[in-house]
């Protein structure tokens, strides 16, 4: 029979009633506390490794039959997404104004491929992972699937909360852009620069790179007037970038303010922080060896919920306790998430450690 620290329960209890806040309505008392242990072993493995997970969880159980409550939890409880989603909103220091990036991770496990559309809210350097779907193929998403997953954003959170939606190459077409539009929904969405464009003044037909043939490294240029692409009106803006000391053209459609395009689009990237959080440099869920599709959109859930605890806490002791250390080439030793794990870890595991700060509160809406 496994023991456990008192201390270790004790922590696990800070977490569990912050849990009730934004679970009691809707779970019994048992399933939030074992989400609570969960969440718990994620931040002190940083795996997502069941074997470990179960290890780790501070119960008076042996590690076999937190296994097996762990297999349970993801083979047959009905985890509410939405729930999960709003939960993770209500932790937002921003609520209005919002630039959503959208975009796709995928890797293999053995044959098996794993296929995730994701819908993000960016913010400082990273987009917390909000709204996302297991795809059931290898590839791209298609114009179906992201509206699915942004009228369920609109759904949960209404549609006055955007201001943008920015997406790489990968998120375009002639349906997905016109139901854009039709929905009045900002977005600045790259296109390949041979795509054809067309001018509604005279109907000529010319490759997009042909409008910003005239640009040099650094320069970027927007037009104020309508084109066509697919056959849906749009706006264009282009740039130069420096791209590992090769020239990049980057080309953009946008609904609107085509003059801000530029300098909004470079927050699609952040997605990619969070996808790097949670596989390399958080909690490595490249390491499931799940294989349903529904288990491991509740192992993503969870991860998403850590990964957003664990910026924040990053974030607060970046500003106020201890800057994170500064490189020569002018980057941070480790991410915010990193940081803020590190920090929660530490908690979790040193009873003696003395905190400067409430980590726990982090995870609260109050």
């Amino acid at each position: 029979m496994k023991t456990t620290n008192f201390k270790d329960s004790v922590k696990v209890n800070q977490i569990l009633p912050i849990m009730q806040e934004h679970f009691g309505q809707s779970m019994n008392l048992a399933r939030i506390k074992l989400m609570a242990l969960l969440l718990h072993a994620l931040c002190v493995v940083q795996t997502v490794s069941l074997h470990k997970l179960a290890d780790a969880m501070p119960t008076a159980v042996d590690k076999d039959s937190n296994l097996r409550r762990l297999q349970r939890f993801f083979a047959r409880y009905v985890l509410d997404l939405d729930i999960i989603a709003r939960m993770i909103f209500s932790l937002l220091p921003v609520k209005t104004g919002l630039v959503l990036s959208m975009d796709r991770t995928n890797w293999k496990f053995g044959e098996f491929n794993i296929n995730i559309l994701m819908l993000g809210i960016t913010y400082k350097g990273i987009a917390f992972p909000l709204i996302f779907s297991l795809l059931p193929k290898r590839g791209n998403s298609n114009w179906e699937e992201r509206k699915k997953i942004m009228e369920r954003f609109i759904r949960l959170f209404g549609a006055e909360c955007i201001d943008c939606l920015v997406a790489d190459r990968e998120f375009i077409g002639k349906e997905w852009t016109g139901w854009l539009n039709s929905r009045r929904i900002r977005y600045y969405i790259r296109i390949r620069q041979n795509f054809w464009i067309v001018k509604p003044s005279t109907g000529e037909r010319i490759r997009a790179w042909w409008l910003f043939n005239d640009l040099k490294v650094g320069q970027e240029k927007f037009f104020h007037k309508l084109f066509l692409h697919k056959g849906e009106y749009v706006y264009l803006a282009g740039r130069i970038k420096n791209s590992d000391g090769v020239p990049e053209l980057q080309i953009l459609i946008c609904f609107n303010r085509p003059e801000e395009a530029i300098l909004t689009y470079k927050k699609r990237w952040e997605i990619e922080t969070a996808f790097r959080a949670m596989k390399s440099s958080g909690f490595n869920i490249e390491d499931t060896h799940m294989r349903d599709m529904d288990r491991i959109a509740r192992l993503v859930a969870m991860v998403c919920m850590a990964l957003v605890w664990a910026y924040l806490v990053g974030e607060h002791k970046d500003i106020n306790i201890k800057p994170i250390k500064i490189l020569k080439h002018g980057r941070k030793a480790k991410s915010l998430v990193k940081y803020g794990l590190e920090e929660i870890a530490t908690i979790l595991l040193r009873p003696a450690y003395t905190p400067k700060f409430d980590v726990f509160k982090f995870l609260s809406c109050t």
